[in-house]
């Protein structure tokens, strides 16, 4: 059973960082893509950030670019895990942030697996 359990969010003032993680267990995901999408109240669901597990190419949506990386964690490589460091926040990051994993398609709003989500608040 593919589980993608997202942890790492949490309640931060404007101008700081988070830092999530998402470990991803079940199968093999060397041939995946990896990534975040966030919801905010009353928005649709975004893209936010993608990583291809093999290669390490990064896509980043516009209005993160420069403040959020995306990587795997390599203390962890064995456990499937993606980190996305979020720095500089600004109160329009407050979101649920979903991690999900896609075997072929980098940015997807139906990838094959879905997280839970984890809440993530700037306040100004």
């Amino acid at each position: 059973q593919v589980q993608l359990v997202e942890s790492g969010g949490g309640l931060v003032q404007a101008g700081g960082s988070l830092r999530l993680s998402c470990a991803a267990s079940g199968r093999s995901f060397s041939r995946y893509a990896m990534g975040w999408f966030r919801q905010a109240p009353g928005k649709e669901r975004e893209f936010v950030a993608a990583i291809r597990w093999s290669g390490d190419n990064t896509y980043y949506a516009d209005s993160v670019k420069g403040r959020f990386t995306i990587s795997k964690d390599n203390a962890n490589n064995a456990k499937n895990t993606v980190l996305l460091q979020m720095n500089n926040l600004e109160p329009d990051d407050t979101a649920v942030y979903y991690c999900y994993a896609d075997p072929g398609v980098v940015i997807t709003t139906r990838p094959a697996y879905w997280g839970q989500g984890t809440q993530v608040t700037v306040s100004s």
